[in-house]
């Protein structure tokens, strides 16, 4: 299973905000065993948005967007997903009786705040989905996520879209497996093991240095189990390993 990340939002791109949701929902979905093959960040941009998700999503078995939705004016995505698969936008009606469910739970506990909030609050537009969307819900969640076709989107605020890829992460599972060796060597006196190894087994194999101090770390993956480890036990034969760091 191959899978691109889409993240959305001008302040990721300013660097105002580091770009968390990428690198955890990678980690998570290679820990499934699947295949991340893209992960890129976009503007509060409509039409950019559409045509990424349009692309992604005849590339790759699925793809999952974060950021850019809700009821503020730049919270565009999931109007950018309907129009990418040219759909309409449709109020959901069991989406809107949450949400009213929802403000009314928050004027009872802020009596103060509940007419600022009321007034600012578009519930048809927060409640509004691509036709034949699948809404996904959390209680984390005042806007709801959705999946059209093979596209997953998700809100930006990290505990919010970690909650809600809880609701469909069994949709995600690869045959992808991968093993770390930790080495005290130096990356440049690798090169010659790498390439072997690379011969040798029908496994990728990356590199990756480490601070001062600290070992670096050979990454061998593949789809066949078998071979993963008879590369790792033959990395283990040729090179100099350590425990990991603490």
């Amino acid at each position: 299973m191959q899978v691109a990340i889409l993240t959305v939002g001008d302040e990721v791109l300013a660097g105002e905000t580091t770009n968390t949701n990428a690198s955890w929902l990678a980690t998570e979905l290679t820990g499934r065993g699947v295949t991340v093959a893209r992960i890129l960040t976009v503007p509060d941009d409509e039409a950019v948005i559409a045509e990424w998700v349009r692309e992604f999503s005849e590339s790759f078995d699925a793809v999952l967007v974060t950021g850019g939705i809700g009821g503020t004016p730049d919270d565009v995505t999931v109007e950018a997903v309907a129009g990418a698969f040219d759909r309409e936008m449709v109020v959901c009606e069991d989406q809107r009786e949450r949400l009213v469910r929802r403000a009314e739970a928050f004027r009872e506990a802020n009596p103060d705040l509940a007419a600022d909030y009321e007034f600012d609050v578009d519930l048809d537009a927060v409640a509004s989905l691509p036709e034949g969307a699948r809404a996904l819900v959390t209680d984390e969640s005042w806007a709801p996520g959705c999946v059209v076709a093979n596209v997953y989107v998700l809100p930006g605020i990290p505990a919010e879209m970690k909650a809600m890829f809880a609701v469909v992460a069994d949709e995600f599972a690869g045959d992808r497996t991968s093993e770390t060796v930790y080495t005290p060597t130096p990356e440049g006196a690798l090169g010659g093991v790498l390439s072997e190894i690379r011969e040798r087994f029908d496994v990728a194999v990356g590199s990756y240095p480490a601070p001062v101090d600290e070992p670096g770390r050979i990454r061998v993956s593949g789809s066949d189990p078998e071979a993963v480890a008879g590369a790792v036990a033959w990395l283990r034969e040729h090179v100099e390993t350590c425990d990991p760091p603490v």
